[in-house]
């Protein structure tokens, strides 16, 4: 199992020495960060309230330890905040700045708040601070590039603390002193070292322990992998590496120096591996990601980022798999390397490698969940043992953890540009992956962002039926998070870029979404045009099914604009068609809703008799809910007709089908009041069962947003 995608069972992954003990020196810079939290502000000298968190700014080189500095810092004054420790990392491996509407999704999400899918920046970071307004927690932002990053994310609250982790000083933020890193002291420096060395060398020759210090200006990182060098070599004295790093001259930053020596220590295709970890996404590697881009094993690859790890090149994320992570401070030096020492052509066939692969990883996390399908299991079976995953729960684990990898991955695709089939597949495997095992409700965070990058590379590449594919989606989005307007004007796109295509299915799904879009909107005439449109498409192709929602959507804007006789003659039409194709609960539905509009036309007789002849269909369909629910609307006509003693007999005959449901599915708690169960399950027996077929909610083609339109496969990419 353990060559597995997942392994079941777990792993323990290899830990380097840099991060076990205490946290090492920075008495001083502790010293005063904590004196800052009580300084009075500016604000408070004034005699005004402070509006905001405190900030608490870090600045230093990349590998000067200044992440390690904030968390010690906040693993110190985290006591005094009860409601825990938010983090945000503000820019990529490469130095790119993450999107604010990025950062503040992802704390919104680690408090449990919802995200919707596609909302802007502005709406993101309000519902961010509105969070934190009543609570007293620390905001740890780490890699900030700009003040306006931090600026944007900042609660307002003084109870709150913001950690910031910089570069440099960050103007624009007001009252804020930053606490500028420089190196260890000597002691601390030393003591860094003996924990890869162990104490022996270092005591037999203090001084070239402390001239390597010297040598490294007591930088952590470079100490770091210092240290790692000498720990593979048992042999070698600290005299000489130290003697090494001189030789390479002080032209340059001592953190470059080391990481050349320690790179050309490495066997060849172990230092190729170690550069081709620059394509990596978003920095993010594990053992396939490693295997696919050096074209080697997995389990080599694994073994040698284990190397990697022990050296100080890597770290190890806590995690049920092996995940590791290029350090910040390596990534710029593994990319100069990269462009000196690898051809572009291998570059680009390393990054084909590692996209193909990672499209063949989404295509067995997502046929694990088809069980049912003996198409799934034979390309299962196919598939080669290390990309199989042993269950359903493994694959979803793998995706979870996976996601952010995953995520920057289809971003890099598209931005290079040079591998646009790779990375239209990728996209493709990615929706459905993230819809088999997390739904499209649940992914719609993310499900928003690949379809804004299947439309840029469908207008890239001039594809109008991916155009279409995208757009569609988008709205769907847009419009289920209430965004009617701007799904409006993603649908008329929609319905251009269909036309372009020749594509009849993604024109009449336009057609339909814009006429959607304007019931929602509370044009009904418009809607009514829009869905007659549809219809006419669907009839022309005898697509029957499609036809009857369409008439059953045109009923519903005739009925919301009060015109009871067209809504009538549509419910009717509905209700032949889903005749014709024997869907016994589509046609008891559809009667249903014929009978509620008769009832809104002041005609209880007629609406008495539908409702009857309905309750024959949905008990033909086995619909339980949906005949209690006709049970009680019948029971509402008959008292409007002054026959309480029937209308008795059928409000009865309901509760008891639904008391008789709700046993069965056991909906009601042991200890909940009988009575509440029932009423509770009544209202949601008659919401589910004849709720108007008026909104995207009820059409069965905006249930599926992430199928309905999606990029079109080939059987060879599928």
């Amino acid at each position: 199992m353990t060559d597995q995608a997942v392994d079941t069972g777990g792993v323990e992954l290899a830990e380097s020495a840099s991060a076990r003990g205490r946290f090492l020196g920075r008495t001083r810079e502790l010293k005063e960060l904590c004196a800052d939290i009580e300084r009075a502000g500016l604000d408070t000298l004034a005699g005004k309230k402070p509006p905001r968190a405190r900030v608490l700014l870090i600045a230093g080189r990349p590998g000067s330890g200044r992440t390690a500095l904030a968390g010690e810092l906040v693993r110190q004054v985290a006591p005094r905040y009860p409601d825990g420790v938010l983090r945000a990392r503000l820019s990529e491996a490469d130095g790119t700045p993450v999107p604010t509407e990025t950062s503040a999704r992802e704390l919104l999400t680690a408090l449990d708040l919802p995200t919707p899918a596609g909302a802007a920046a502005d709406d993101l970071t309000a519902a961010l601070r509105e969070a934190l307004a009543d609570r007293r927690a620390i905001l740890v932002l780490d890699d900030a590039v700009t003040a306006e990053q931090v600026d944007d994310l900042l609660p307002d609250t003084p109870d709150c603390l913001a950690v910031v982790v910089a570069q440099g000083p960050l103007t624009g933020i007001s009252d804020v002193r930053p606490c500028t890193l420089g190196g260890l002291d000597t002691k601390s420096a030393v003591e860094l070292l003996s924990r890869h060395t162990g104490s022996v060398r270092i005591t037999v020759d203090p001084r070239a322990a402390e001239g390597l210090v010297e040598a490294c200006q007591a930088q952590p990182a470079a100490l770091t992998l210092a240290g790692g060098w000498l720990a593979a070599r048992p042999q070698a004295a600290v005299a000489d590496l130290a003697k090494q790093l001189h030789a390479e001259g002080d032209d340059t930053a001592p953190l470059p120096r080391v990481f050349r020596l320690v790179h050309a220590s490495l066997p060849s295709a172990a230092a190729r591996i170690l550069r081709l970890l620059a394509l990596a996404p978003a920095g993010h590697v594990d053992p396939h990601t490693a295997s696919a881009l050096a074209g080697c094993s997995v389990g080599g690859a694994r073994t040698t980022l284990d190397d990697f790890v022990a050296l100080g090149l890597l770290r190890a994320v806590p995690s049920p798999l092996p995940q590791y992570e290029v350090p910040g401070c390596l990534h710029p030096l593994l990319r100069a390397l990269t462009e000196t020492q690898d051809r572009p052509a291998e570059l680009t066939l390393a990054r084909a490698r590692m996209l193909e692969r990672t499209v063949r990883l989404l295509q067995s996390c997502r046929a694990i969940t088809e069980t049912d399908s003996p198409q799934a299991r034979e390309k299962l079976l196919g598939m080669p043992r290390s990309l199989r995953f042993p269950s359903p729960r493994a694959a979803a684990e793998w995706l979870r953890i996976r996601r952010p990898a995953l995520l920057a991955s289809a971003r890099l695709a598209v931005a290079d540009g040079d591998l646009d089939t790779l990375a239209r597949r990728l996209l493709s495997q990615l929706v459905r992956a993230m819809v088999a095992h997390f739904g499209t409700e649940a992914a719609a965070p993310d499900l928003y962002g690949i379809h804004g990058l299947v439309l840029d590379v469908a207008e890239r590449r001039s594809l109008p039926r991916e155009r279409a594919a995208a757009l569609l989606n988008l709205g769907d989005l847009d419009a289920r998070t209430g965004r009617t307007g701007e799904a409006l004007v993603r649908y008329r796109a929609a319905l251009d870029a269909g036309r372009q295509a020749h594509d009849p299915y993604a024109t009449g799904r336009a057609m339909e979404s814009v006429g959607g879009a304007h019931l929602e909107l509370g044009d009904y005439d418009r809607a009514t045009d829009w869905f007659g449109r549809a219809l006419a498409e669907r009839l022309a192709r005898d697509e029957r099914a499609d036809a009857a929602r369409l008439y059953g959507r045109i009923a519903s804007a005739h009925t919301y604009a009060g015109r009871y006789g067209e809504a009538q003659r549509n419910w009717r039409a509905a209700a032949a068609f889903l005749r014709r194709l024997e869907d016994v609960a589509g046609h008891a539905r559809a009667l249903s809703e014929l009978a509620r509009v008769q009832e809104y036309a002041g005609r209880p007789e007629e609406s008495l008799h539908t409702c009857q002849e309905a309750v024959g269909w949905a008990r033909r369909a086995d619909d339980v809910r949906l005949q209690a629910a006709l049970h009680l609307r019948i029971a509402d006509t008959l008292d409007h007709l002054g026959d309480p003693t029937a209308a008795g007999l059928h409000r009865s005959a309901a509760e008891r089908m639904l008391g008789e449901e709700l046993r069965e599915e056991d909906e009601v708690p042991a200890e909940a009041p009988q009575e509440a169960g029932k009423e509770a399950g009544k209202e949601a027996a008659v919401e589910a069962a004849v709720e108007p077929a008026d909104g995207d909610a009820a059409d069965p083609a905006m249930e599926h947003a992430a199928n309905a339109c999606e990029i079109r496969s080939t059987p060879a990419e599928d």
